[in-house]
């Protein structure tokens, strides 16, 4: 039987599920560029003040610290901070990590020259609050840049593997990868922003010698993943179950050798 999240707990079962696992090692074994690519892609430079949202242990905020920005990294996680701060002083960068929800984010108006978020806020439950959020703080004529797994790309895949398994999410909670969807990106942004871009790209992921590699690398160190199993430690038959089906879903997206691409879409705006 599924559980249902109640509003009120759902920030703290948000931080413990990104807390559980080994995030950052995801991060740096699986997607290590993607940060980067979206720090180039924004044109961060130096001078700027620039905000990752979700930022983890800074997969875009310490390359966007490399590009002379002046940034904070801001996650509702804090224990990813442990590694990011030991990541950035092996860069040689300093940057300000902050505990922050990205629904309610704890900085003024306008206050940054460049807002990200890669594979971070999409992960926010209520949509519109977020993409509220992010707009809120970019100042006018600031770039908003953003990486998000697409629904129809293996991430997105991934979480239609996982979701009957799932708790419940609250009422009007929704999925992240819809972050991924250009409908539902133009949809939230609005005429809040200009010069719109959108463009799927595809990661190259090459660390899994088989589908089932796959399912017991996320199984041990992703969250999301970490706590679906986890809720099915009495339910034996259901967790032998998404078991192959998270092995067949690898498999299935093996081009050979272990190499998988996993969609992406990059999104850029200016704010209005």
């Amino acid at each position: 039987m599924m559980t249902q999240f109640a509003p009120g707990d759902l920030k703290g079962k948000h931080r413990a599920m990104w807390a559980s696992g080994d995030y950052p090692r995801v991060a740096a074994d699986v997607i290590p560029g993607l940060g980067r690519r979206l720090v180039e892609v924004c044109g961060v430079r130096p001078g700027q003040r620039v905000l990752d949202v979700a930022a983890g242990a800074g997969n875009a905020a310490i390359p966007a610290a490399e590009a002379g920005a002046d940034v904070v990294a801001s996650d509702l996680t804090p224990e990813l901070f442990e590694v990011g701060r030991r990541n950035a002083a092996a860069a040689g960068v300093e940057l300000t990590w902050e505990q922050a929800d990205a629904e309610a984010l704890p900085f003024d108006p306008g206050a940054f020259d460049a807002v990200l978020s890669c594979v971070g806020v999409m992960f926010a439950p209520y949509h519109r609050t977020a993409a509220d959020e992010l707009i809120r703080v970019t100042r006018r004529g600031g770039t908003i840049g953003l990486i998000n797994w697409t629904p129809e790309g293996f991430v997105g895949r991934m979480f239609a593997v996982l979701k009957p398994f799932a708790p419940t999410p609250p009422p009007g909670a929704q999925p992240p990868p819809l972050w991924g969807d250009e409908a539902h990106v133009t949809e939230l942004l609005g005429d809040r922003v200009t010069g719109l871009e959108m463009r799927r790209e595809r990661a190259a992921v090459e660390c899994f010698a088989a589908g089932a590699a796959f399912r017991d690398f996320f199984k041990a160190n992703y969250g999301p993943m970490v706590t679906v199993y986890r809720a099915l430690a009495d339910e034996p038959d259901r967790a032998a179950q998404l078991d192959r089906e998270l092995a067949e879903l690898g498999a299935a997206h093996d081009l050979g050798g272990g190499r998988m691409e996993w969609e992406y879409l990059l999104v850029t705006a200016q704010r209005s």
